[in-house]
């Protein structure tokens, strides 16, 4: 499993009746392909696991592995009570999935040694596990170095965005486990951190902006490393106004990408509660920001 590039995390579409739109789905999906991404990330985050059913999720996992047809890996999202996420894991490998994201398991926090067992659990029913460092999974490096021991265990996406942290993490797990060892940024725009991280050794990233303005985050990604000018445009005009918006409510980083579908006219339904939908207001705005975004990416193309 190489992952490359932008990496894409597909909201879920929901029809008018609340259920899993597959259809749409399938046309989301074959879009972030057709768009250049390096990895699918299945019901995760971004695609409301924490709001689907176990059978769900199975049903856009399965969707999303047979859209893109081996073309990229296909990671699907697990996490939640160890039942749930052995479920989660189970209908992965099932469906042919390439990998899982672990989430943090939701509202029960216990010791070092239980988080170890917890997801070696995980790990042992096939796939191979990337895990999400956000909420209570906080590491250390020595930590974080046990955790990659577990055999099946890949990588580890950060959320948080303690710089410090990841640095030490990733000198102290490179010297560890070696180079095959994956990280990325996994923070909720991650592009406004990227410049950052990419200094410590992590290049790799997921981009929530990918999922409704793939345009603007293929130039932003192709604009790292030889183009800083459009670099600070695109963090300046697109990506920071987008911060600010997404930080006035709770949720909102779930709740942009799928009004920024609607807007860009892909029918994906309503967040489900308790996430909530943008007002008319931050409606506008966001609409703005994507006309700015995708003003520069024709400028860069």
């Amino acid at each position: 499993m190489k992952l490359t590039g932008v990496l894409f995390f597909p909201a879920t579409p929901f029809d008018s009746s609340g259920e899993v739109d597959t259809d749409a789905l399938a046309r989301h999906v074959a879009t972030g392909v057709e768009h250049g991404t390096g990895g699918v990330f299945a019901a995760c985050g971004t695609g409301e696991l924490t709001s689907l059913s176990r059978d769900e999720q199975a049903l856009v996992v399965r969707t999303a592995v047979r859209e893109t047809a081996g073309r990229v890996p296909v990671l699907a999202g697990a996490g939640g009570p160890l039942g749930t996420a052995l479920d989660h894991a189970r209908a992965a490998a099932d469906a042919g999935a390439d990998g899982l994201l672990l989430l943090p398991p939701w509202l029960a926090q216990g010791p070092a040694e239980g988080l170890r067992e917890y997801v070696a659990a995980v790990a042992a029913v096939g796939p191979p596990v990337i895990l999400y460092q956000r909420g209570p999974l906080v590491l250390s490096p020595a930590e974080a170095v046990e955790l990659g021991r577990i055999p099946g265990v890949v990588g580890l996406k950060d959320g948080l965005g303690d710089i410090d942290r990841m640095q030490r993490i990733v000198l102290a797990v490179r010297a560890a486990l070696g180079e095959d060892f994956t990280f990325f940024n996994g923070l909720p725009t991650a592009e406004l951190t990227q410049p950052a991280y990419r200094a410590i050794g992590v290049d790799l990233y997921s981009s929530a902006a990918f999922a409704f303005v793939p345009e603007v985050a293929g130039a932003f990604n192709r604009a790292l490393g030889n183009d800083p000018e459009l670099v600070r445009r695109l963090l300046n005009e697109f990506y920071a106004p987008l911060v600010e918006l997404r930080s006035t409510v709770p949720g909102y980083a779930v709740s942009l990408v799928k009004a920024g579908l609607r807007l860009r006219g892909h029918e994906v339904g309503a967040v489900r509660p308790p996430l909530v939908d943008l007002g008319r207001e931050h409606l506008a705005e966001l609409s703005r920001i994507i006309d700015a975004g995708l003003a520069l990416a024709r400028e860069a193309s």
